[in-house]
């Protein structure tokens, strides 16, 4: 179930940016509950989990963001059901969506601001490469950055690494005059640095749900 203890806090404290609500730990009842209480942005990151709950759901207020590594396989079941993806990160899923989209998708290129090997997304210096090289393919909208910050308490080093998303954008915009306002960063164990870093978009999780007893 939902933590509504915590939902009047997490407004306060995320006034004027989006919080994009992961799923993973609630199912349709609770993303119900949560659009009663004014999160309409609703995160999936497993093609099955998504597309369940989107077949019960579709009918009411989302936004459906696929916050998740999305397989080139499982574009097409997926790419025409969401509003945003949050995870462009190479040059075979651009295609697939080029190929599968009708209309222009709103998207977040992927960085490894973290360079761990088990995250997905591209390095740094492949950043401002890839976009130029989306210019010829109009189903991609590319709005802004997304990147996961390391697993740690480490509080300086995550904001470091947030940091350089940040900094990401502004050398798109110095190289190319593109603005990319939006950067999603930031989940339930490090929001706060997020937001404090310029955050735009924040995947919140666990947080917003009440562990059963």
């Amino acid at each position: 179930m939902i933590n509504e203890e915590i939902l009047p806090i997490l407004k306060a404290e995320t006034s004027g940016l989006t919080i994009v609500a992961a799923t993973k730990y609630g199912d349709e009842t609770d993303i119900l509950a949560l659009v009663n209480q004014g999160i309409n942005d609703i995160g999936e990151n497993r093609v099955e989990a998504f597309l369940k709950k989107y077949d019960n759901l579709h009918d009411l207020d989302i936004t459906w963001h696929f916050i998740g590594h999305l397989q080139s396989k499982k574009v097409k079941s997926v790419i025409n059901k969401i509003d945003y993806l949050h995870s462009l990160d190479r040059m075979s899923l651009v295609e697939e969506i080029q190929k599968y989209r009708n209309l222009p998708l709103n998207c977040f290129i992927e960085v490894n601001i973290a360079e761990e090997e088990n995250k997905y997304g591209l390095k740094y210096e492949e950043v401002l490469s890839f976009y130029r090289n989306l210019e010829s393919y109009d189903k991609i909208r590319v709005i802004g950055l997304m990147g996961m910050a390391s697993l740690t308490d480490d509080e300086s080093l995550i904001a470091s690494q947030f940091q350089k998303l940040k900094h990401l954008q502004k050398e798109i915009f110095d190289m190319t005059g593109n603005n990319l306002p939006y950067l999603s960063m930031g989940m339930s164990n490090d929001y706060k640095i997020a937001i404090a870093n310029g955050a735009t978009h924040l995947r919140l999780g666990s947080i917003l749900f009440r562990k059963e007893e």
